[in-house]
């Protein structure tokens, strides 16, 4: 196969600047930095953008100037020296923070309190900034061999005192999570929330950001079958999932359709039917856009929800529900999901197709939680798995 080709070369349009081969135009690095944030979810930014704001003033507490890349892997390994925990030979936890950058670092809002942060917390802040090294073609240092060797043996030192996991918030599972509906009148905020918790939990234990992202363009009634009940009998919906954490680019997949349907579906609706009703007695056009609105003091429906207000609605439930509010979060609804489906034994692959999870890896830790109690190897003693026998008192 001839391809050759004859090498062409024009002049540079008029007005139009010569670009150098070795470096981006300060243009092209505003575009660069551009495309990266917007491919990027808004959380993830937000959490980078933070991590690089603490680095910014702990250097600068620490060495008297300026951050600049790239960082020398000395200043990483202080970093994680300053900020990990070890013990001593009477087995307290140190870590080499100076108490008066410490509290500079409080006072300035950007930690929340005194004392070591997290190990998940340290470990996130490490791997942002070898993420930005790499991103502006910087030697990155948190790839060195020390920084390498320290972040595991730092992981291991945790783990070996417990301390590596942090505390998991409690699953909303199906009894919770009744508790939680129980508290929802038929005022618009009752209806609102308990649509808003069914949808959350029986559409695949869908996160705050996919739950905000809800709408009536992407959730419509499920189209019905000769013969199937009418919609107005038995509702049912179909949402379309677009961009989430594990479908970044929002391609549709197989498993982009998610149903909502029995309890769900019946209260989705309850709440589409309120607010229709409330915009029509008020003169208002047909609801259009996000589902999940704030609900004003005076009963006016506003702006859409944001991820933040789910969780508070979680919590808020919760509080009504006599349960501990603290302990919830939104994600409590997707981890309760999962571990309801294995307590009563949904196929895995089942449980994915609509959590969206790609690996099993994903899962599994919820599905071994659910299934604990009701594994028969941990009741070998009991002849035919039967009820454990009371011990023989003494004569």
């Amino acid at each position: 196969m001839d391809i050759s080709y004859e090498l062409i070369t024009l002049d540079p349009a008029a007005g139009t600047p010569v670009l150098a081969t070795d470096e981006l135009s300060p243009s092209a690095v505003a575009a660069l930095r551009d495309l990266l944030d917007q491919g990027e979810s808004p959380n993830t930014v937000r959490s980078y953008r933070s991590a690089m704001r603490y680095w910014a003033a702990w250097f600068s507490l620490r060495y008297g100037r300026r951050l600049e890349l790239p960082l020398p892997v000395t200043v990483v390994l202080q970093f994680i020296v300053d900020h990990g925990q070890r013990q001593d030979d009477a087995g307290r936890l140190l870590h080499d923070l100076p108490e008066p950058v410490d509290a500079a670092l409080v006072a300035a809002g950007h930690k929340a309190a005194l004392g070591a942060p997290t190990l998940s917390t340290l470990t996130h802040r490490v791997s942002v900034l070898s993420k930005i090294h790499q991103l502006q073609g910087l030697e990155n240092p948190c790839v060195d061999g020390r920084v390498r060797e320290l972040t595991a043996r730092l992981r291991r030192g945790y783990a070996r005192r417990g301390a590596a996991q942090p505390h998991a918030k409690p699953a909303l599972t199906r009894e919770p999570l009744q508790a939680l509906l129980d508290t929802c009148d038929d005022s618009l905020a009752g209806l609102r929330d308990r649509a808003l918790l069914l949808f959350a939990f029986s559409s695949g234990g869908r996160r705050r950001s996919e739950v905000t992202a809800a709408t009536l363009d992407n959730t419509r009634p499920a189209p019905r079958s000769p013969g199937q009940p009418s919609a107005r009998d038995e509702p049912a919906f179909v949402h379309l999932m677009g961009v989430s954490k594990s479908n970044q680019s929002g391609r549709t997949r197989a498993d982009s359709h998610k149903p909502v349907v029995g309890q769900a579906a019946l209260a989705l609706q309850a709440w589409l039917d309120a607010w229709r009703a409330h915009h029509t007695a008020r003169g208002l056009p047909p609801p259009e856009g996000a589902i999940f609105r704030r609900i004003r003091k005076g009963g006016a429906i506003a702006e859409p929800l944001t991820p933040q207000a789910v969780r508070a609605i979680v919590q808020a439930r919760a509080a009504l529900a006599g349960l501990d509010a603290s302990g919830f979060s939104a994600h409590s609804l997707r981890s309760g999901f999962v571990t309801e489906a294995a307590a009563q034994n949904i196929p895995m692959p089942e449980t994915m197709a609509l959590t969206g999870h790609r690996s099993p890896a994903s899962v599994i830790g919820y599905f071994r939680q659910g299934e604990v109690l009701g594994l028969r190897a941990a009741r070998l003693m009991e002849e035919n798995n039967a009820e454990p026998t009371e011990p023989k008192k003494r004569r």
